[in-house]
């Protein structure tokens, strides 16, 4: 028996037994309970960027992690800060600079005279939220010590590899408009990132709050609300949200199309695209889409839920020739066009 729907465009994509989909909505309304708690805890500190938030959220439960890209001041520091007080975990913070070395990041070995063996000293990547804080500032073999950390959750130190906590969530930073003394990231390490958010301004009474508060010298304090075993029990039930064949044939479609766009009728992508994305993007925004309906509290995907995460997935992935350069021809464009061409289910 198929479930009862409020709409006949969402029916479409459950083909479950009533009971399953049933007793899994109501799994996802429990397990995500802590979302308003977290939400409202958060807020006290972070005035708007709901937009932020909502996706530092999804690469929580996804098991991803975070690039954020945005002018100065718009307190991306400040949000991995108030998110990890306010889950009880370990939170630490890098400041990436030109003459950082790999050590710094991961740890090293120490000799220990009076022993007359060597230590392992543990660096900050031991964390459950890591902040990579401005990290184009190093050079390419620093930032690229973070990928191991990042895929594997292994820090590997002399001849012993360590196990990193769960829940381990990097979060990197960036200013675009502080070209000087900067390294582009490798495309190995960018790849990596799940999703990459730009963030934009807040808007006129957000911005008259935020001045208010910092005016008056209100520094509010974030406590713990919930435990990182909270956050471990969601991603299971994150996992198990309902996603139809015609769900993932849509997901697919839209990153082939990164790569052979005249398949898709779009042929006049081909010049513009010099590499599309790799099976990690398919991965990476499957998992986003079932962590977005997990936090609209709902046990099954939709194409809107694909392709409200499809730019923060794809943007880093897709490269643009110069051609697209010359024509101010961007990664947000060609998703554009791509969303706008593949056939929705």
């Amino acid at each position: 028996m198929v479930l009862f729907l409020q709409s006949i465009k969402i029916s479409k994509f459950l083909l479950m037994e009533s009971i399953d989909i049933k007793a899994l909505n109501e799994k996802i309304q429990q397990d995500s309970a802590f979302l308003e708690l977290l939400n409202l805890e958060i807020s006290k500190s972070i005035v708007g960027q709901k937009y932020m938030l909502e996706r530092l959220m999804i690469a929580l439960l996804s098991q991803g992690h975070i690039l954020l890209e945005g002018v100065p001041g718009l307190a991306k520091t400040l949000a991995i800060k108030s998110l990890s007080d306010a889950i009880d975990t370990k939170f630490n913070r890098i400041q990436f600079t030109p003459d950082l070395l790999p050590a710094d990041i991961l740890g090293t070995m120490i000799y220990n005279q009076a022993k007359g063996n060597f230590e392992v000293k543990k660096g900050p990547v031991f964390s459950n939220f890591l902040l990579a804080d401005e990290i184009n500032r190093a050079p390419a073999k620093v930032q690229s010590a973070l990928l191991q950390a990042m895929q594997e959750r292994i820090v590997t130190l002399g001849d012993t590899s360590y196990r990193l906590e769960e829940p381990f969530l990097v979060m990197a930073t960036q200013n675009p408009i502080e070209q000087e003394g900067t390294y582009n990231l490798p495309e190995a390490q960018v790849d990596r990132f799940m999703l990459k958010v730009k963030i934009g301004y807040p808007e006129f009474e957000e911005e008259r709050q935020i001045m208010r508060q910092n005016v008056a010298g209100l520094n509010p304090n974030i406590k713990p609300v919930i435990s990182a075993q909270t956050i471990l029990q969601a991603r299971d039930t994150v996992r198990q949200v309902y996603m139809d064949e015609k769900i993932e044939k849509y997901i697919l479609d839209i990153i082939f199309a990164t790569r052979e766009p005249e398949k898709y009728k779009i042929e006049n992508l081909k010049h513009l695209i010099s590499y599309g994305g790799s099976p990690r993007a398919s991965i990476s925004l499957a998992m986003a889409s079932k962590a977005y309906a997990f936090i609209k509290r709902r046990g099954y995907v939709i194409p809107e839920d694909v392709r409200a995460v499809a730019h923060d997935v794809l943007r880093h992935r897709i490269g643009i020739t110069y051609e697209a350069e010359a024509e101010n021809i961007t990664q947000e464009h060609i998703i554009d066009t791509i969303l706008n061409r593949v056939e929705v289910p």
